[in-house]
């Protein structure tokens, strides 16, 4: 019989004790890593010393199920924002022809008309983005279907 000291208190016991008297440290329910040497709880599978995995899980016992569907309703909108369907208009219905009426007499009114407030100042004081934008948008609203959804 040896004295081994305990690694909890510090004080010399037996090795054949199963727990330390001083400090009640169990030993029966410990083992050594075997990358560091270092004790560790006998259920331990990563050593909290050294981070190394020191045994294998068994997971024979129980099945583990992986569930990847994807039922989220934000990605199902989503997918019904990105196709198009004929029968759902989204947004507030607008006149080609008024609109186009507006941008050709006003510069800026086809903005306002369309909602978008803060073009509509844009237009106003750099008149119709120096003139390029309020062309442009002629030739946009030429193409649009009537009516337009805004």
């Amino acid at each position: 019989m040896a004295l081994i000291q305990c690694p909890e208190c510090g004080k010399e016991i037996s090795d054949k004790a199963p727990s330390c008297p001083n400090c009640g440290t169990p030993f029966n329910q410990k083992k050594y890593c075997k990358f560091c040497g270092g004790l560790i709880d006998m259920d331990c599978i990563i050593c909290p010393k050294c981070g190394k995995q020191v045994e294998e899980l068994n997971n024979n016992d129980r099945n583990i199920v992986i569930n990847n569907n994807n039922n989220n309703v934000a990605s199902s909108s989503a997918a019904a924002y990105a196709s198009i369907d004929s029968d759902r208009v989204y947004g507030r219905p607008k006149n080609k022809w008024v609109s186009l009426l507006l941008c050709f007499f006003t510069i800026c009114g086809h903005k306002f008309y369309e909602g978008k407030i803060g073009m509509g100042f844009i237009y106003f004081f750099t008149i119709g983005l120096f003139g390029i934008g309020w062309m442009v948008d002629l030739v946009v609203l030429l193409l649009k279907p009537n009516p337009y959804y805004v």
